[in-house]
Order: structure tokens, then sequence, then C-alpha cells
């Protein structure tokens, strides 16, 4: 029996921190009604190309194991839907402006009213309170804003984003683990409870280490692939193409040095503990790049990883995706789905040995689910025909 199979979700979010999120928690099981606008749905169903078939791999990648329901929630008869829907749910999840759901009548004051162990998680750009909170935000605004860009880059170049949007998937993780918490404690009392999660707090939490390296009175700044506190700890060109070095204690770096053939390295006194190699860091990785620079990745790598010394290749996607250990691990599958036939998708990363993480369910086409579900809550065909006639579904 998966890990959450007795967990309803009621999800009215859309593009992808809160579709990751449901489907995270959809993965172990829980059943997910993905709330969709009539004749349009996710807006992410859009964004192509690339496509696969009529449908946008965008959208594919964080809607499995999800049923979708058409819901108009302009109308009285599509909020009657969602209220009755919410009476039932353990979690409803949504991302909207603060106060739009509110509005709808639809907010955690009033479904809580109806379902008082009611686990309600808004997710917004800048949260419910703070002077930002009206604000819309995006994953790159608020990676600009969040302090994230202003260490990523070349150090003497333009701030760079991180090549995929962070700030929507670790905001996505973080709400999944607030929603365990909150279904935890209603568990132990019986009482649920509002969970308000913003994708700028969440950038800004996984600052981490750079943040109190800034509490302890260094400002971070740029360091390209290299590491503000280890050294050596990035990229370096070889006779071909790049390899990754991440070596972090002491002991690594002699051994570094006695497979690299560069044993004067350890010798130098500058280079023997790693605060003295991050002082002397220019005269270090200059000498280091002479060394890797005389031979190719490949010969490298075997030289490395037999001295246990932290090295990969720079992989490029479509590599590391038909990695066999990638492969091994489960992390590619495919599903079947209704119109597109088998379409590959990344698998789950937690493997619980009793209550596995698993895909059930392709992502959904736009409705497909809405006469079903409505049948559950005891509407007949002709009341869901008269549905479909005004628009609300």
């Amino acid at each position: 029996m998966p890990a959450l199979s007795d967990i309803h979700i009621l999800d009215f979010t859309r593009v992808l921190a809160g579709p990751y999120c449901t489907q995270l928690l959809a993965d172990f099981g829980a059943e997910v009604i993905k709330i969709e606008q009539p004749g349009a749905g996710d807006i992410t169903r859009q964004w192509g190309p690339p496509w696969v078939g009529d449908e946008a791999a965008y959208y594919l990648g964080v809607n499995r194991n999800k049923r979708s329901l058409t819901l108009n929630l302009k109308t009285e008869e599509g909020k009657a839907i969602a209220r009755a829907l919410a009476a039932k749910a353990d979690v409803v999840m949504e991302n909207f402006l603060p106060d739009t759901m509110d509005k709808l009548g639809l907010g955690y004051a009033d479904l809580s009213a109806i379902n008082p162990s009611l686990v309600y998680c808004a997710l917004t750009g800048y949260g419910q309170t703070g002077p930002y909170r009206d604000r819309p935000g995006f994953d790159f605004m608020i990676q600009a804003q969040g302090g994230i860009m202003s260490i990523t880059g070349p150090a003497d170049g333009e701030p760079y984003k991180v090549g995929v949007a962070i700030a929507d998937i670790t905001t996505g993780l973080f709400a999944a683990n607030a929603i365990l918490a909150a279904l935890h404690y209603r568990q132990k009392t019986g009482q649920g409870q509002f969970v308000d999660v913003a994708l700028l707090d969440s950038q800004v939490a996984w600052l981490a280490n750079v943040a109190q390296n800034y509490f302890a009175g260094e400002t971070p700044a740029r360091y390209g692939n290299a590491h503000a506190s280890l050294v050596p700890y990035q990229v370096f060109a070889t006779q071909d193409s790049h390899i990754a070095i991440a070596v972090g204690s002491d002991g690594q770096y002699k051994s570094l040095c006695e497979c690299a053939g560069c044993m004067e390295l350890w010798h130098d006194a500058r280079f023997k503990t790693n605060p003295g190699r991050v002082v002397n860091r220019a005269e270090l990785v200059a000498k280091l790049e002479r060394v890797f620079a005389q031979k190719n990745t490949a010969d490298w790598m075997p030289i490395l990883l037999k001295a246990d010394v932290p090295a990969s290749p720079i992989n490029d996607v479509p590599t590391i995706l038909n990695d066999p250990h990638i492969l091994a691990r489960g992390m590619v599958q495919e599903m079947a789905h209704p119109t597109l036939g088998a379409v590959k998708v990344l698998g789950p990363v937690a493997k619980l040995s009793e209550t596995p993480a698993t895909l059930r369910i392709p992502p959904p086409t736009l409705g497909q689910d809405t006469a079903a579900i409505l049948s559950e809550l005891g509407y007949t065909a002709q009341d869901i025909a008269e549905l479909q006639k005004k628009k609300s579904i």
C-alpha cells in the first residue's frame, strides 16, 4: 500500500512549483485532483516547443499521477463543486496571488469552516505577509532578487541564473515537506492548518552556507565554477575538454598530487592545508591548470577515481539521462499515455523499501477525469451535461 494512499489533495496550482509539489506527494500514493480552467488548463500546456504529440513537454514533466477536472471558478456551480471536493479533501493547494481564493469564497477561512482538519497550502512569490506580498513571483526574478544570481557566473562577467527553474523546484520541495509536517500534526490532534510558502523565502533559505558566510562578516562574491572556501574545487580544462575536481580535505589533495604526478604541490608549505590553498588560490590553480592540460578527460578519470579523488566529466543532459547508473537507479522511466503512447519521464528520487513511489497515472489530458470525478460526487449524466452547457466545467 502506498505511503500516502489515504491522502486526498485538491490541487489548484499551475506552472511548476505547485505541480512539482503535488507530483512528489502523488508519487507516494496521494490522490491528486488537478483543477484546471475549462478550454485552457494549466498554462504550461501551451509552453512549447518542444511538444510530445499535442502535449507540451514542460507540462508532462510535473503532472503524472493526477486526475484532471476542468472547473470554472467564476460560476456558482464551479465554486459549489470545489467546496464539495474540499469538504472531503485532506489537503488543498493553490498558488494564486494572496486574497484571490478568499474573494472566490474558497480561501482557508471558508474551507476550514466546512473541514476543520483541512491542511491548506498557499504557495506565492512573496508570502502572505510583508511589503511585497501582492507582487507576482516568477522563478527568474526570484533568482535575481534573492541573491543567487549575485554569486552565480564568472567572477568578472555578468550574473547568471541557474539553468533550471531552481527557485520553483526547491519551493515545491519545501511545500511538500511542510504539508507532510502539517498532516503529521493533524494525525495527533485532528486539527488542520494554513501553510504559507513563498518562492523568495525558499530561495533565500537555500543560500545556506553562503548566507552564513555573510553573517560571519564576508560578503559573498562570484567564483565561477570555483568554491569560496575550498581549493581545488572547480572545473579545469583538459587536453580535449573539461573536468570537475572537488577536493574536500587535505587527504584528498595529497591523493590528487600523488596520482597526478605533482607531489611538489603537496610538499609546498603554502598548499599543505585548505586554508593555505584558499589564500594562495591563484598560484595553485595556475599550476594545476598546467597539470590537467596534459591528458584527455577520459584518461584522467580512471586515474583520479582509483585514487579516490572526487572528479567527474562535464556531462550534457543526453549523456546523463542515458548513463547506466541513472538507468539502473530508475531515474528514467516510461509511462503509457492514452494519446501519446510511451512517454519517458524522470523517476522518483527517494527509494523506500516498504512503500516505494510508483508511476501509476500518466499526465492527464485536459479535463479527462471531469465526468468521473463529478459522478463520484453524485452528479448524474444529465447534471454534467447541464454544467457543460453553463460552461461551469
